[in-house]
């Protein structure tokens, strides 16, 4: 696992499948893997998968969208896409001690490991995950 800020994005062709990861932040995920993925060379061939945590559970299509558009654009395959919650401290949120409090927890991490077993079986994976404090 490495974060996105190490990965020189030339070097992610000798992949066979990468996974994108992050928490959701105002909608999208960190600013540190959409960078990367605007550095990417264009593929036509290559595996990707698409995780994260938020605040609203079972929302991945939307709050993948982004990230999913810049992959798709720069013609990488999606395998899959896998969103649990996770705590959240958004504006008004922080005030009654945030959403999903707890979260992730076991049964999520259960599910994450069920989704990443299943890829893992097949291919060579590089997770690329930012699990810096939020951005400002």
């Amino acid at each position: 696992m490495k974060n996105p800020t190490e990965v020189n994005p030339a070097d992610l062709l000798s992949y066979k499948l990468i996974g994108f990861g992050s928490g959701i932040y105002f909608g999208k995920h960190h600013r540190t893997l959409l960078q990367l993925v605007d550095k990417m060379p264009q593929n036509g061939n290559q595996q990707v998968f698409i995780f994260s945590t938020s605040g609203q559970e079972g929302k991945s299509e939307r709050l993948h969208k982004k990230l999913r558009k810049k992959l798709q654009t720069k013609g990488y395959n999606i395998l899959g896409e896998f969103n649990c919650p996770g705590y959240d401290t958004y504006l008004f949120t922080k005030l009654v001690g945030g959403l999903q409090k707890g979260r992730p927890n076991e049964q999520d991490l259960k599910k994450a490991q069920a989704f990443a077993e299943n890829l893992k079986q097949t291919y060579n994976i590089l997770l690329l995950c930012d699990t810096s404090s939020p951005q400002k």
